[in-house]
């Protein structure tokens, strides 16, 4: 937004809300997340900044230009990725399914089922919304796939294993592919993994050769 990056950080006790310069990746501002709490997706709806928590079934609101509370909200089960498409919010807990809330009451509106050739694709992460469709992050994969939201269905499947094999030497077991946001300038998308030490800006393009 504006040239900056927000991102959610996760662990319990070290979770945290920051703002980051996409030029330096430099951290220009950070709220920490106490324990108990393991932070997850965020979404930024108007001048606010949504974001879930893995196991607590919290919602935190945070006005974006200061960092500071506006609210709180509750939720069942568990909370992953988070997306705004300009008129819900969408968020995934790891199974095959979007759910689909009300960006101020964060009430339930709509559960939808998400298959690929009929297949469900579970494991669903962080999300983000663009051009009408929805990108997800398929945990422990090196997937991203791009949803229909009205009817479910994976119209893409983005292979990211070049980005994890440019890092080089062997990787944690954690590292997996596990952020994507979209930057407007240049159609761009950003893309990072869990413990990954570079933020990678990148093209869908269609694959050739195969």
């Amino acid at each position: 937004h504006r040239g900056r990056l927000y991102e959610s950080t996760g662990l319990v006790g070290r979770s945290s809300l920051r703002e980051v310069d996409l030029a330096s990746g430099a951290v220009l501002r950070q709220r920490d997340i106490p324990a108990p709490y393991f932070a997850e997706g965020l979404a930024l709806v108007g001048e606010e900044l949504l974001q879930i928590t893995y196991t607590s079934g919290e919602l935190f609101r945070w006005d974006r230009s200061t960092f500071e509370s506006t609210g709180s909200a509750t939720y069942d089960g568990e909370g992953w990725g988070l997306c705004y498409d300009g008129t819900a919010v969408w968020m995934t807990d790891g199974s095959a399914e979007l759910f689909k809330r009300d960006p101020v009451t964060f009430d339930l509106l709509a559960t939808v089922p998400v298959t690929d050739d009929g297949d469900p694709v579970v494991r669903l992460n962080e999300l983000e919304c663009v051009g009408g469709a929805i990108y997800a992050n398929v945990w422990l994969t090196d997937d991203i796939v791009r949803i229909d939201p009205a009817s479910g269905r994976v119209t893409a499947r983005i292979d990211a294993s070049p980005l994890r094999a440019s890092l080089g030497g062997p990787l944690v077991t954690d590292a997996v592919l596990n952020g994507i946001a979209y930057q407007q300038d240049g159609d761009l998308f950003l893309v990072t993994g869990k413990l990954w030490p570079t933020l990678f800006a990148v093209r869908f393009v269609p694959a050739t050769g195969r």
